[in-house]
């Protein structure tokens, strides 16, 4: 295809997504990542410009999920997401490592990497679909956002820990990152109530966010490092500044709708465009496998503790926390990169995550959404009934 067609491609794919998840009631996300991958096989690619606008999308997401969490909520149910999103990580880890390094006989490393990138959940996912379906401001929904950072923080250091080298750079990184999460927190007050700024046109202080996002991810850039994780603390503890009044949430509500306007699609657009079917096929057998093992594993450690703490919408619950995508993709690429594993395997490993996250999101919201109980109500910034 013609270099100049993709940016036009993009756009009618980003809107054919948009309608298309109007008329059949799914979500958005799943609608890009499915019309992605069949872009590809057609003959789209990415491009740079195509690639950097994902990673900004998804991290922009992954900052907006930690503006949502509740920190009173997260203190008082940390047992139960710690719990949750501790076993999402470690049930996958152990099932697909163990079967890839006894029964497929990838090397160790490989296996490990397998373990590691299949035992993700989608913060981006997650957050997308809780959105949509207007749960992320209920204790559902913010349980189950800290619960999925837990997974993820999970396989960050499982990846850190067994394959990065850190240098200096990393440090600079870890620094950096810590110095903007502490100056935002405790300073973006002067931006968000600051009379010269507020109902601009220019939206300054959108402009001050997306300073921030870019800020971590060049230093991650530098450091061999990701930013994602980075991204949830800082709205994490941002998240007050959000919740003081109807302006700083009206300005949150105006980065969603810019995200969702064009930086996120481009994010789920280019995971399905990094499913390559012939590859896929020459293993189905294995791939088949890897996908049934993720699945089963997530469910035997999430499903009982969730049906335990999140009585409401446990299976609900399992199958969000069964999605996979940024980390997934994350660590498949490094392991590429790094020569742990080829190509085949690469391919193998890329298309479970992308089929993780359409297939359960897909079967959530289709048979197992949470019925409006007591429970599923939106709450304030105290934590209260509205």
């Amino acid at each position: 295809m013609n270099e100049n067609m993709m940016p036009l491609a993009a756009g009618i794919i980003v809107l054919l997504a948009s309608l298309i998840s109007l008329k059949v009631g799914l979500s958005v996300a799943i609608i890009e990542i499915a019309l992605g991958a069949v872009g590809g096989y057609f003959g789209l690619h990415t491009q740079e410009w195509m690639t950097y606008l994902a990673g900004f999308g998804g991290i922009t997401l992954t900052f907006l999920a930690g503006t949502e969490i509740d920190m009173r909520l997260m203190k008082e149910k940390f047992k139960e997401s710690f719990l949750i999103g501790f076993f999402s990580f470690l049930a996958p880890f152990l099932a697909v490592a163990a079967y890839t390094y006894f029964v497929a006989h990838w090397s160790l490393q490989a296996s490990l990497l397998a373990g590691t990138a299949l035992s993700t959940t989608s913060l981006a996912v997650v957050y997308s679909v809780l959105v949509e379906t207007g749960l992320a401001k209920t204790q559902i929904g913010k349980l189950l956002m800290a619960s999925t950072f837990v997974t993820d923080m999970g396989t960050a250091l499982a990846l850190s820990i067994l394959f990065v080298k850190p240098t200096l750079y990393t440090l600079i990184f870890m620094v950096v990152s810590t110095v903007v999460i502490i100056f935002a927190a405790k300073f973006s007050h002067l931006v968000f109530d600051n009379p010269r700024l507020k109902n601009k046109v220019i939206e300054p202080e959108i402009k001050y966010l997306f300073l921030l996002i870019l800020a971590l991810m060049y230093f991650a850039n530098i450091g061999a490092g990701h930013a994602v994780l980075p991204a949830f603390v800082l709205g994490l503890l941002m998240s007050p500044h959000f919740k003081e009044s109807s302006e700083t949430k009206a300005v949150r509500n105006r980065l969603r709708t810019v995200a969702y306007a064009i930086f996120t699609p481009i994010f789920f657009i280019v995971g399905g465009l990094r499913v390559s079917f012939p590859l896929i096929i020459s293993a189905w057998g294995l791939f088949a496998i890897l996908f049934s093992l993720k699945i089963v594993s997530k469910f035997a450690g999430v499903f009982f503790l969730a049906k335990r703490y999140i009585p409401e919408g446990p299976m609900y619950t399992t199958l969000l926390m069964s999605t996979g995508l940024t980390f997934g993709t994350i660590a498949s690429v490094f392991g590429l990169t790094s020569g742990i594993i080829n190509q085949v395997q690469y391919s193998i490993l890329v298309g479970v995550v992308i089929m993780s996250a359409v297939i359960p999101t897909f079967v959530a919201q289709k048979w197992f959404m949470p019925a409006h109980s007591e429970d599923i109500v939106e709450l304030n910034g105290n934590g209260e009934k509205e």
